[in-house]
């Protein structure tokens, strides 16, 4: 250290260093945010290195605790403490901080740096995918843990700031959290009263505190988010209350040590300069003139965290060896749950629908139950729609406090939370989690669905009463732009099925699918049914086609399906050939080779005629240019569902008469 410097603890100097990795970071990258990693660099020293349960060299353990970063834009300090304790995490990946390729991108990433559990960066996410990881791990400690073999026993910790608790979906999250007791889950909240711009009290004046204690959390103040006894103090209160989740408030400074920025906004989100840099290291008691300054005892202590993980893991896998031979069938199906192995015969049970027509929400709900019975890691719920949205499992109670192996979620009206505590179950694994509501209600999801599909995950979207054939309720509750809005997301799979058996194929195809989320797109109304197939995998089909080289092609999705095949009928009494294409999936059929989607749409100019209720959007790549579509460009009315549908021209007629204005 400098001459003249103040005296540091091997803790300082240890703190002082994540500050600085930070600092040197930002400032080389000439972008990014060093003011939060600042002020929080004392909490997160100490949660890391006294009570994180983790393996630096084996990052995918399963019964490591999960550390969430949920302001992403403090990146810089998990980069930090990721390189410092050992993870496949080099320093030239700190000094390439934000650049092309890099490690270490601006908000992190999951699936992209060694050690992170989310993505994180729109703020409150990460704060209710935590609440996800918790959720899950106490269903399978419920469902797999027996007296004396806690097979299935960490903490979900949190980071989060003003930001993150602004934000709806925190809200939403933490009062979720409260009611049902969510005792391992452990929020560390940077309270340091400023945000982008400025002093928070110009425009988040509330008592956090008295908020968090009214969704029944325990809140843990500490007066200096500095001290480090303090925070080891409050971090063991939190891990003692087995009945609530806490809140550790520590009240910090951002840009802690800087003499120029220190408890300014100006901190947030620009390098502080070199001249400052150099100051503050100079404040804090550190090499003024190195950048990526290392000191020996700070990396001695936190790489120490590589043989304390390796302990924790070696010990952890002695149990799962003493469980396996006390209880091998449920060892033999955690291993499968974790690594999301269907089990075989999981859709046996999957029924083959004939006779009366039936809406395609009410096919999902036995869909669902008929699964359920062979998949229990399948575990899901709904925005307070459940008898609506079918997606209730009727052989399994609730899961609640109490009663956290039950497999029905009740998130209450709360969609958002609902989309990211999903993804944070199925970040934590271990379970294959499905979320329902109304279709229109996608929009107050879209965040969380968005950020599922960047990081790939398998969730499970549930979106019944899919149009304008809701009816009475009105264009608030009709979905008119959402079906493509969701076709917008790159890695989301949409599934729009025609009848009950394709929805049963949909499920299927859902379930096997991998590499991202999918959405299912249900029926309010009442559909005939079709013959059943599993052709909905292929994303498009030729479902009804004439002999020889068709007059015209019908493409539909959905109920509208039925209304090209009843088009279709009536130009072949006017000897007009048609050809009907259901088209579920754009996405599974665009992962057809060119080869089979030429063979259901051929690339010539037959003229195509497209008939969805939605948004036209989007159709145009298959209607080409001899071609026309059967759409809605406004919002619906309100009126019985059959009316509304003629009214806005999806009846036999008026498809009909749209087919016969494109034959030449």
């Amino acid at each position: 250290m400098n001459d003249g410097a103040p005296a540091c603890t091997t803790d300082d100097i240890c703190i002082n260093t994540i500050r600085t990795l930070s600092m040197d970071a930002v400032q080389a990258a000439n972008s990014g945010h060093p003011g939060a990693p600042m002020g929080m660099a004392a909490a997160a020293y100490t949660l890391w290195t006294r009570f994180l349960k983790h393996n630096p060299h084996d990052p995918d353990w399963f019964d490591r605790d999960r550390f969430v970063l949920s302001g992403g834009h403090a990146s810089m300090l998990l980069y930090s403490l990721l390189h410092l304790t050992g993870y496949d995490l080099s320093l030239d990946d700190l000094k390439h901080f934000r650049q092309w390729g890099s490690k270490t991108p601006g908000h992190p990433e999951f699936g992209h740096t060694p050690g992170v559990e989310t993505t994180t960066g729109p703020l409150g996410q990460g704060f209710a995918n935590a609440i996800g990881m918790a959720m899950a791990e106490r269903h399978l400690a419920a469902r797999f843990n027996r007296p004396g073999h806690p097979i299935v026993d960490h903490y979900t910790y949190v980071m989060c700031g003003d930001g993150d608790l602004m934000e709806g979906v925190a809200s939403e999250a933490a009062s979720l959290a409260g009611h049902l007791g969510l005792g391992k889950l452990i929020c560390i909240y940077d309270d340091n009263e400023i945000s982008i711009e400025g002093s928070t009290d110009i425009a988040f004046t509330e008592d956090v505190a008295a908020r968090f204690r009214a969704y029944n959390w325990q809140v843990i103040p500490v007066a200096d988010g500095n001290d480090v006894a303090s925070l080891a103090a409050a971090l063991e209160s939190a891990r003692a209350n087995g009945d609530q989740p806490s809140l550790i408030q520590a009240r910090t400074h951002i840009a802690f040590g800087s003499p120029h920025f220190q408890g300014k906004a100006d901190a947030h989100g620009s390098p502080l300069g070199a001249e400052e840099i150099c100051l503050t290291k100079k404040n804090l008691g550190c090499p003024a003139d190195e950048s990526f300054c290392i000191p020996q005892v700070a990396l001695d202590l936190f790489r120490g965290a590589v043989e304390a993980g390796r302990e924790a893991q070696t010990a952890w896998e002695k149990r799962s060896e003493s469980y396996e031979n006390a209880y091998p069938e449920l060892s033999h199906q955690l291993k499968d749950s974790i690594n999301g192995v269907l089990p075989e015969g999981w859709d046996t049970d999957i029924p083959v629908f004939s006779g009366d027509p039936v809406a395609t929400r009410a096919a999902s709900g036995k869909v669902l139950n008929a699964i359920a019975g062979q998949l229990e890691t399948l575990m899901g719920g709904s925005a307070d729609l459940a008898p609506s949205n079918k997606t209730l499992i009727t052989s399994e109670q609730d899961f609640q406090k109490g009663q956290y192996e039950g497999r029905n979620i009740r998130f209450g009206v709360r969609e958002h939370a609902m989309g990211a505590i999903l993804s944070g179950m199925a970040l934590h694994r271990g379970i294959r989690p499905f979320g329902g509501t109304f279709l229109v209600f996608a929009d107050y999801m879209r965040p969380a669905i968005r950020v599922a599909a960047l990081m790939g995950l398998p969730v499970l979207y549930i979106f019944t009463h899919d149009s304008i054939a809701v009816g009475e309720d009105g264009p608030t509750h009709q979905p008119v732009e959402h079906l493509a809005s969701l076709r917008s997301i790159p890695g989301l799979t949409v599934i729009r099925p025609a009848d009950a058996n394709e929805t049963a194929a949909a499920w299927k195809a859902a379930l096997q699918h991998r590499g991202g989320p999918v959405a299912l797109l249900l029926s309010r109304q009442k559909l005939p049914v079709l013959e059943a197939t599993d052709d909905v995998r292929k994303g498009g089909y030729i479902l009804s086609d004439c002999t020889g080289t068709p007059d015209l092609i019908l493409i539909g999705t959905g109920a509208e399906v039925h209304l090209a095949l009843g088009a279709q009928k009536a130009l072949t009494e006017r000897n007009i050939s048609s050809r009907v294409i259901n088209l579920p999936s754009w996405e599974l059929f665009e992962k057809m080779p060119a080869e089979y989607r030429h063979s259901v749409l051929p690339p010539d100019e037959t003229p195509r005629l497209v008939v969805e209720a939605g948004s036209p959007m989007g159709w145009e790549r298959y209607v080409g240019r001899n071609g026309a579509m059967v759409t809605i460009d406004r919002f619906g009315a309100s009126a019985p569902g059959a009316t509304v549908l003629a009214k806005f021209g999806f009846t036999v007629e008026n498809v009909v008469e749209q087919a016969l204005g494109l034959i030449p």
